[in-house]
This record gives structure tokens, sequence and C-alpha cells, in this order.
């Protein structure tokens, strides 16, 4: 019996612990820059252990109020255009991706600029139910208690953009020799054209599929209502 009401003990304070930790992470993270993300120490480790990498991390946090309205405007045109009208989970780009699951095909888009930030910050690249759920509840968490402006200032900061290239300003400065505040329209659209995989394609180099992506961003930041982010 002793035992049992220690592993009780022990689970009901493990979870008390978890709650406290989490919820102050994103309280604290809804006014401060977050330093270093998961995927950037993972990226870190795979470059030490790789001979023929350099040790590389790029990153310069830009407050939203001073990047170039473009910059938040192509994201959203991209990646969820649903972002400002949703609460952190797309329904049917949901439902659309376990009925495409099940037929074995997979669907992009599915996950929300809210989630790609959670993962992103909070946690680690992976597949499991486990993560699935943790990205749930943060998500939840994050658009309680954080401005969509907030979740989009924090996205266009930590998001991988290139090789050891994380966020706007590194992507605008790395690419086009420009501070995010005097990114053009077609530059935007360019960086965002290859957030699917950065590592692969590069905007300053586009492919023709990346050129095509470009110009068909460009007509959705046109078509969509602004976000109102940016200068």
């Amino acid at each position: 019996m002793k035992g049992i009401r220690w592993i009780g003990k022990f689970i009901w304070k493990s979870t008390l612990w978890f709650f406290g930790l989490s919820i102050g992470l994103v309280i604290l993270y809804r006014f401060l820059p977050v330093p270093i993300t998961p995927l950037m120490v993972i990226r870190l480790v795979e470059q030490g252990f790789d001979p023929d990498k350099e040790l590389r991390l790029v990153k310069d946090w830009v407050s939203i109020s001073e990047m170039s309205k473009h910059a938040p405007q192509a994201v959203y045109a991209a990646e969820d255009q649903k972002f400002m009208d949703h609460h952190g989970f797309d329904m049917e780009a949901m439902k659309k991706a376990w009925e495409n699951n099940k037929k074995g095909k997979r669907i992009k888009g599915a996950s929300t600029i809210t989630q790609q930030t959670v993962k992103n910050v909070f946690l680690w690249p992976s597949r499991s139910y486990v993560r699935k759920g943790l990205e749930a509840y943060f998500t939840v968490l994050v658009e309680l208690i954080w401005s969509k402006e907030r979740i989009m200032e924090v996205y266009l900061n930590v998001i991988e953009m290139g090789n050891g290239i994380y966020g706007i300003q590194a992507a605008s400065q790395t690419y086009f020799d420009r501070d995010a505040s005097t990114l053009a329209k077609g530059q935007a659209a360019l960086i965002a054209a290859v957030l699917p995989n950065p590592r692969r394609w590069n905007p300053a180099r586009p492919t023709s599929y990346i050129q095509g992506r470009k110009t068909w961003i460009i007509r959705q930041m046109s078509n969509l209502p602004s976000t109102g982010f940016g200068k």
C-alpha cells in the first residue's frame, strides 16, 4: 500500500509541476524573446556529429513592429489562411488529413501557424501520439495567453528558414542582404515559399517550382485581408 501511495503522490506532484512549468513558460514567452528552441539544439548536435558541416546558428530577434508588413502577410497566405479566425486548430484541414491518412495518403496544410510555433518553441520533431497530445495542450495554452500578433511574432523569429538560419531577420540578411524591415513583397513571398523544406530550397536561388509558389503566394497576399502586423 505504501508503494501505491508513493506512486500516486509522485504522479500527482509531477502533474502539478508539469502544469506549473508549462503555464509559466507560456506566460514568460508572452513577453520575452525565445532564446533557443529544441530544434535549434537538435540541429547543432547534428552538425557537431557531421564532420562535413560547420556549427551554424544564425538568428536575430526582431519585433513584429519592425518587420515589413509583407513578412507576416506572406506566411499567412502560404501557411495558414485561417490564422486570424481559428483558435489554434483548422478543423476542416484536420478532417481532410485524417481521411487521407486512412487512405494511406498525406495532405499538407493541416498544421496551423499556432501549432507550428508550439512545435518549434516547446516540443521536439516527432510523430508520436505523446508529442501530438502535448502539441494540442500547448496550442490551447498559447491561443489563450498570447495574442495573434504575438503568435505571429514568435513564429517569424524562431521558424527554420535554412541550414542554421532561424527567423525572418536572419533570412532577410542572409538571402537578400537587407533587414526584415525593408523586405519587399516578392522577397517575403520567396521566403514563405521555401518554408515546407527550407534546408532543401533557397529563396535567393529559386527553382521553377519555387517561382511558381511565389507567384501563387503573392496573389493570395493581395486577395486576403491584411493581418495589420508589421510596418
